[in-house]
């Protein structure tokens, strides 16, 4: 959240789907000026809507239940998922004279915390559009009872993304969450129950966003500004335009300003809350002998301790171990976030006394602080030192100078409402090969977590072979 919760809240209540055709009408036809007056997306293109075209046919025909799992690299994928439903697939099956129901849509789970910072309208909106709520720090019991039912026994397909949340890398999948691959298997078990026949499939769905002229001058700009924000002059001023353009220049800035701003948080944590961060860390970035890889090297070891550290300060506060990876790590953070500002031990706020009031809105006051170490490490736990390296694209470029701009606005404070738009793009998605769950059902009855596992690296690998 951009904004600090300054009083204590009622409990988060579960927002169930509650789908309303003139809402999905609606969007649908504000859908194309939004993509491209808004997010300035100009084309979307779909490989293999074909696939897509006959799990619809079949569903509505009861022959499947199908979830469409997407790769997740930016908050404009929902609407570019609407886009490929609405528009794309309805043509392309009239194209082909494949027969469907005048009504494409699906259901969806989204993040209950999206409306507490993108605004309470929002969950409305989602619920109206058939989408249902989840907690991702805790076992979610509604949540997830929801989803079950909606995924084995609801009037539209699923859709989901198992990466979680977005993770601003156009051209990398994050380790993916195994909650989808669960409900694949929930819902074989509950049509063996029902003795139904439908087949399972869960349906890879790549998104991958390629910029339209390659607006260099703008990351540039962006770079600039970013330079500034964090107190470092640029180096390329006086430069002709041509050369401050060049890859290997911006990589160059790239590389000092997160250096700089490095040493600026491992500074702030080592001496506001007193953490020892290795000290070779600290003598690495200045020694001039080492290679552009080896620098990269460098400072993704000393990012990887500093968002240590961070989750560490928060963690110490809210009394939690620290256990399993990164994202876990955020997610559980999260929630004991929640737990101290959306208060369900107390059942009634008006009835508290003022001091009572008082003392419950200073908890939730030093949570939300608390809880901006762990929205910091979360924008930086899919950086790799190689990404750009392996393929210095300008969808690289961009991805990367976007993330430093999302942990300089959280520092300042910022609306991440406001990201900055760099140029137009065009959008590729790719409806991969639908991965049968009923064919796995045996191996899931023998031996329950194994299979989960491989389901979802199976879907792993499908998402990262979608990319191009």
């Amino acid at each position: 959240m951009s904004h600090l919760t300054i009083q204590v809240q009622p409990p988060l209540k579960f927002i169930p789907p509650n789908f309303k055709p003139l809402v999905r009408t609606g969007t649908k036809l504000m859908l194309p000026w939004w993509l491209k007056y808004q997010i300035s997306v100009a084309d979307v293109q779909v490989d293999n809507l074909e696939t897509l075209a006959q799990l619809y046919q079949n569903f509505h025909q009861g022959k499947n239940r199908f979830l469409m799992a997407f790769r997740h690299p930016n908050a404009n994928d929902p609407y570019c998922l609407g886009y490929m439903i609405w528009y794309l697939l309805p043509k392309f099956a009239k194209q082909q004279g494949i027969t469907l129901p005048s009504l494409l849509h699906y259901h969806f789970i989204f993040d209950r915390g999206i409306p507490l910072w993108a605004g309470n309208f929002v969950g409305k909106w989602y619920s109206y559009l058939g989408g249902s709520s989840i907690h991702r720090g805790k076992i979610d019991r509604q949540g997830l009872k929801s989803a079950r039912e909606l995924f084995a026994n609801g009037s539209l397909p699923m859709m989901a993304a198992p990466e979680g949340s977005t993770n601003g890398h156009n051209e990398r999948v994050s380790p993916l969450e195994p909650g989808i691959a669960q409900m694949g298997f929930w819902c074989v078990e509950d049509i063996y129950k029902a003795t139904r026949s439908e087949e399972v499939l869960i349906v890879p769905v790549g998104i991958q966003y390629k910029y339209l002229g390659e607006p260099w001058e703008n990351v540039e700009k962006l770079l600039t500004k970013l330079e500034k924000d964090s107190g470092l002059f640029s180096s390329s001023e006086n430069l002709p335009n041509q050369q401050k353009l060049a890859p290997s220049a911006l990589y160059q800035r790239l590389l000092r300003l997160g250096g700089h701003l490095l040493e600026k948080m491992e500074e702030f944590y080592r001496k506001f809350y007193h953490r020892d961060l290795p000290k070779s860390t600290q003598e690495s970035s200045s020694q001039q002998s080492l290679t552009d890889d080896q620098i990269n090297e460098t400072i993704v070891t000393r990012l990887n301790a500093l968002l240590n550290v961070a989750l560490e300060v928060a963690e110490e506060y809210f009394q939690i171990q620290a256990n399993g990876n990164f994202i876990d790590r955020c997610r559980r953070l999260e929630q004991a976030g929640w737990d101290f500002i959306y208060r369900e031990d107390i059942e009634n706020l008006a009835t508290l006394s003022p001091v009572d009031r008082g003392l419950a809105d200073r908890l939730a006051q030093e949570a939300s602080l608390r809880m901006w170490h762990m929205r910091l490490v979360e924008s930086f736990v899919a950086v790799s030192g190689k990404y750009i390296t392996e393929k210095p694209t300008i969808e690289r470029f961009a991805d990367t100078t976007l993330l430093i701009w999302d942990m300089i606005n959280r520092i300042k404070g910022g609306n991440p409402l406001k990201r900055p738009i760099l140029g137009k793009q065009k959008v590729y998605m790719t409806v991969g090969q639908p991965i049968s769950v009923s064919q796995r059902w045996e191996s899931y009855k023998a031996k329950r977590r194994t299979a989960i596992s491989e389901l979802t690296q199976d879907l792993q690998k499908a998402l990262e072979e979608t990319i191009k």
